[in-house]
């Protein structure tokens, strides 16, 4: 199984880079964290907001492999605890499919991203950066592996 995490931006500061980088790799094989990075539309004085984010969800749709089970990372999803993730990498490696985890820019997902993911998981009640996200979610997930497989990284 793969895990795409799909973000929107670009040229994330190295310490974004360091720290995501840190736990993909301790990831094994058969669950790789992939990272694929979907260009944000510039945001000018007077641009059309809605538009930008309706453009952004339609390159992460694109984005997104075929047949891959779709989680959207949304303030309005559902909470989940360290244990509650561990059960859906169970659940999802388990079923076979790859996984394609949705992280939207500044403004959020799009309508047309929320209607297709199948999961919405909310990291936090609080707004955190887009960038610490992609930090956040490869230590959650790795940290979730480690449950299922009795390693002493998660005490």
């Amino acid at each position: 199984m793969q895990i795409h995490l799909i973000a929107v931006g670009r040229r994330m500061p190295e310490w974004v880079r360091l720290g995501y980088t840190e736990y993909a790799r301790r990831l094994p094989r058969d669950c790789a964290l992939l990272l694929q990075e979907i260009p944000a539309g510039k945001r000018l004085k007077n641009t059309d907001i809605a538009r930008l984010v309706r453009e952004e969800g339609e390159r992460m749709l694109a984005a997104i492999p075929r047949d891959a089970h779709i989680v959207s990372l949304d303030m309005a999803g559902r909470p989940w605890t360290t244990d509650d993730l561990a059960e859906a990498l169970r659940r999802w490696r388990s079923g076979g499919q790859n996984v394609a985890l949705l992280v939207g820019g500044p403004e959020g997902l799009s309508q047309s991203v929320r209607e297709r993911a199948r999961e919405s998981w909310s990291l936090s009640r609080l707004t955190l950066p887009h960038p610490l996200v992609r930090i956040v979610v490869a230590e959650q997930l790795y940290r979730a592996w480690s449950i299922l497989h009795k390693h002493p990284y998660h005490r």
